[in-house]
C-alpha cells in the first residue's frame, strides 16, 4: 500500500521514521562524545513511542513541561522526569506531586523562595528541585547571582536541591545561537558558583535548545526538543537541513488559482505561531520557494513560484507541509503515522496531547 493510498484523510502528521532515528541518534551521540547528559524535551513530540527511542539511544530521562505531561509519562514506565518551569504549587497540584514522586523521579524547576516554601508545603519533600537563572530569554528565572539565595530557601524547606537550569530561548532568531549559548554559559557558571557559596554543590547544569544544542556550553545537561523532528523555524535559522525534517502534514489542494494553492491545513492542524523573522506560516517539502502566507482554521493560502521548474499542483494533488513550530503541530493531532519510504508502517498515539495543567 503507498503513501497517499494508505492516508485517506487529510490533514494528517506524517513521521518519516529513517530520519527520526537518524536525528535522534545524532543528538544522542553528540551528547556522547562531549560527556553530557542529554534529556530531550518531550513536550515536542508528546509520545510515549518517541521517547523509548530516545532513552534507547542513551537519554537519561525526559524533560516535560507540565505535571501532567509527567503523569502520562510515569503511566508508561518512565523513571526520570524534570519539570522544567517554575510551578506554583497549591494542594491540589501538590497531592499530584507527591503521588509521582512515589513511582517516578521527579524534579521540578524553581526559582522564587515563595515557589519552593509553596513546594515543599504542599509536596512533600521527596521531589528534587533545580534553580532556574535567566541567561537572556527574560522569561522566568532568578538572576544568576541570587541563584543560591533560592537554593538555600529551598534546603531550609527541605528540599533537595540537584542544581540549576536556564532556557536559551532567546537562540530562536537569525544569528543568534551563538551569542546565546555563550550567555548560557556565563549564566549557568555564575549560577553554579552561586550556589556553591550557599554551601551547596550542583550536581545537575541543565541547559540547551535546539538551536544551540550542538554548540559549546558550560551546561553539564541538555534539553532540546525540536530537533526529533525539525521544522520550518530551523530551516530558516540554518540549524537543519530539508532533509533532517522528519515530520511534516499531509494537505490536499482544495482550490488553485494562478500563483495561489490552497491547502486543507490551517491553524488548527499547523498550529499558528510565526516569529516576527519567519518568511511565512511554514514551508512546502521539495518546493523551497514556496510560501504559506496566510492560514484560516481550515486552510493554508500557498504563494506558489512561478517556473517550468515548479508546475502548480492539480486540485486533489497532495502536499507535506512543514510546519513552523512543530511542537504546535504535534499538540493538535490524535496521531503520528510513522512512513517508511512512501510505506505507512505504525500509527502512534498523541499519548500526552491537551496536557497543560
Amino acid at each position: 500500500m503507498t503513501l497517499f493510498d494508505a492516508v485517506t484523510a487529510t490533514p494528517a502528521l506524517l513521521v518519516d521514521r529513517d530520519v527520526l532515528d537518524r536525528n535522534i541518534e545524532r543528538m544522542a551521540e553528540s551528547a556522547r562524545t562531549r560527556g553530557v547528559t542529554l534529556r530531550p524535551h518531550a513536550k515536542t513530540h508528546k509520545s510515549p513511542d518517541i521517547a523509548r527511542l530516545q532513552i534507547a539511544a542513551g537519554a537519561a530521562g525526559l524533560t516535560v513541561a507540565t505535571v501532567s505531561e509527567a503523569e502520562v509519562f510515569a503511566d508508561h514506565g518512565f523513571g526520570d522526569l524534570f519539570v522544567a518551569y517554575p510551578l506554583w504549587v497549591d494542594a491540589a497540584r501538590g497531592a499530584r506531586l507527591a503521588a509521582l514522586a512515589e513511582r517516578t523521579r521527579v524534579t521540578v524547576g524553581v526559582d522564587s523562595v515563595e515557589g519552593a516554601r509553596a513546594l515543599a508545603t504542599h509536596a512533600g519533600t521527596a521531589i528534587e528541585v533545580l534553580v532556574e537563572v535567566d541567561s537572556g530569554h527574560h522569561r522566568t528565572g532568578v538572576a544568576p547571582g541570587h541563584a543560591g539565595a533560592v537554593a538555600a530557601a529551598a534546603t531550609a524547606a527541605g528540599l533537595t536541591v540537584a542544581g540549576v537550569f536556564t532556557f536559551p530561548g532567546h537562540s530562536y532568531g537569525p544569528g543568534r545561537p551563538g551569542a546565546a549559548a555563550a550567555e548560557e554559559s556565563a549564566a549557568l557558571r555564575t549560577a553554579a558558583d552561586s550556589l556553591r557559596g550557599a554551601g551547596i554543590e550542583p550536581g545537575i547544569v541543565s541547559g540547551g535548545s535546539t538551536p544551540t544544542a550542538y554548540l559549546d556550553t558550560a551546561a553539564t545537561e541538555l534539553r532540546p526538543g525540536v530537533y526529533v523532528f525539525g521544522d520550518a523555524q530551523q530551516l530558516e535559522l540554518g540549524t537543519v537541513t530539508e532533509e533532517e525534517v522528519a515530520l511534516t502534514v499531509l494537505a490536499t489542494v482544495v482550490s488553485a488559482r494562478d500563483g495561489v494553492v490552497v491547502l486543507d491545513a490551517g491553524s488548527k492542524s499547523l498550529g499558528a505561531d510565526r516569529a516576527p523573522w519567519a518568511t511565512g506560516y511554514g514551508l512546502i517539502l521539495g518546493v523551497p520557494d514556496a510560501r504559506i502566507t496566510a492560514l484560516s482554521e481550515h486552510h493554508a493560502t500557498v504563494a506558489w513560484p512561478a517556473g517550468p521548474d515548479v508546475p502548480r499542483p492539480d486540485l486533489g494533488a497532495r502536499l507535506r507541509v512543514i510546519p513552523n513550530h512543530v511542537c504546535n503541530a504535534v499538540s493538535l493531532a490524535d496521531e503520528l503515522i510513522v512512513t517508511r519510504g512512501r510505506e505507512v508502517v505504525d500509527r502512534w498515539p498523541v499519548s500526552a496531547r491537551g496536557c497543560t495543567v
